[in-house]
């Protein structure tokens, strides 16, 4: 493992950074002029290695002779990268702990809960107030996961919006650049940086489906704590949205559990073709999890990947069909940040019920904005949860502008006032 002297912010820097645009003269409004981001390890930066939460990968490839694409587009919108960040290694996990890193804080609680990953750096560089924005990555739950632990808002975006050029690739069908902020209508502005292509507009007010097979994931605890304080303020936006009508998400007798197996199948096998044979001939000294995730992946054989891979589409098409003209609401993930130091057979679990949902997304190629949900006063012990909204492709800016509208009304929303109110 690096020495915890060498990793900075808590766990959470690996390298601090000061960035700024070269261009001497701006032709257009620089939206984010002033602000910070805190960037994913597996980004590309002019100068500096990459090193995609790995040390091995690190040594193994040279500096950058560019600048991600998602990076030179902040630093344009008058951004100043600021630090690059501890990730899960290789970004095969959704844990927020790295064999080689260590485990950043997670800032919503004392030291003693993960942060979520693979974005974990990040999401702790942004919580603790070290960057006003976290540029992550997302492809099973990369930036929804950490930004949900964490307490902060989040995007994946549809898949393809946000060019991914100059980031390392995990699984190309699932890949994506994702935000994370403090705030509502920064994460909005930011993402409006980086999205690109034609926008699909929702209608007015939109359908608002609550997916019950989705809550039914969580303990009824983590449901009514999710449900109760944002459906009402949701039904405060009668001019946004309708009244909510409960809908399976799975609804061809299969489970969101069996749509993990779905993507567990084509995102490994797609993992294993980008990186299988650097990890033959590198022989990386792989931690506990990730090693064990790329043995699985090297054994999917591709009948088994033609097979989940035709399952995929049927769900995507009925994804879309669910969702034309609506926003789905389901919780980010099944629980509050566990603590850490649980059985590999606890940590499977998590992941497989938060695989659950935030597979959803990735299987549909859909957009997903998290809001963060902290507990009352008198709720002490209890951290801040996540609740999200997905939309069909392109309404990435639809979603968001629903999720700066809920942040006005909810008021334990507010990232800053939530922390510290965990014991």
């Amino acid at each position: 493992m690096v020495t915890t002297a060498s990793v900075r912010g808590n766990g959470a820097v690996l390298e601090e950074l000061d960035l700024e645009s070269n261009s001497s003269a701006q032709v257009r409004p620089v939206p984010l002029s002033g602000l910070t981001v805190a960037v994913k390890d597996s980004y590309d930066i002019a100068g500096h290695r990459t090193g995609n939460g790995s040390p091995a990968w690190r040594d193994s490839h040279p500096a950058a002779t560019a600048n991600a694409s998602a990076v030179d587009k902040l630093l344009a919108g008058g951004c100043r990268i600021v630090a690059r960040c501890v990730m899960d290694e290789m970004a095969y996990s959704i844990e927020g702990q790295n064999h080689h890193y260590g485990t950043p804080l997670n800032p919503a609680y004392n030291d003693d809960r993960i942060p979520g990953g693979s974005s974990s750096g990040t999401a702790s560089a942004v919580a603790q107030g070290l960057a006003d924005i976290g540029l992550g990555g997302d492809t099973g739950g990369s930036v929804r996961v950490p930004a949900a632990f964490c307490g902060l808002f989040g995007i994946r975006p549809t898949h393809g919006r946000i060019d991914v050029r100059g980031s390392v690739p995990l699984s190309s069908a699932f890949d994506t650049v994702g935000l994370m902020t403090r705030d509502a209508a920064l994460l909005e502005t930011a993402a409006k940086v980086l999205l690109e292509g034609p926008s699909t507009p929702l209608p007015t007010p939109v359908r608002w489906l609550v997916g019950t097979d989705a809550f039914d994931m969580c303990s009824k605890d983590v449901a009514t704590r999710l449900y109760g304080p944002l459906s009402a303020a949701m039904g405060e936006l009668g001019e946004v949205l309708s009244a909510p009508v409960e809908t399976t998400v799975c609804d061809d007798g299969s489970s969101l559990v069996d749509w993990v197996d779905v993507f567990r199948v084509c995102q490994g096998h797609e993992i294993w073709r980008t990186h299988g044979e650097w990890i033959r001939t590198v022989q990386p000294d792989l931690g506990p999890g990730i090693k064990e995730r790329f043995e699985m992946a090297s054994g999917i054989t591709d009948e088994e990947y033609a097979s989940m891979s035709s399952r995929r589409a049927a769900i995507a098409a009925r994804l879309d069909k669910l969702l034309e003209g609506s926003v789905l609401m389901i919780p980010t993930v099944s629980d509050e940040a566990p603590r850490k130091g649980l059985s590999g057979t606890e940590l499977q679990q998590l992941r497989t019920r938060t695989l659950a949902l935030t597979s959803i997304a990735g299987l549909g190629g859909l957009p997903q904005v998290t809001i963060p949900l902290f507990p009352s006063d008198d709720a002490e012990g209890k951290g801040p949860l996540g609740i999200s909204l997905i939309g069909s492709k392109g309404t990435d800016e639809g979603l968001l502008s629903i999720a700066v509208a809920l942040s006005k009304r909810v008021p334990a929303t507010d990232v800053e006032a939530g922390m510290g109110r965990v014991s």
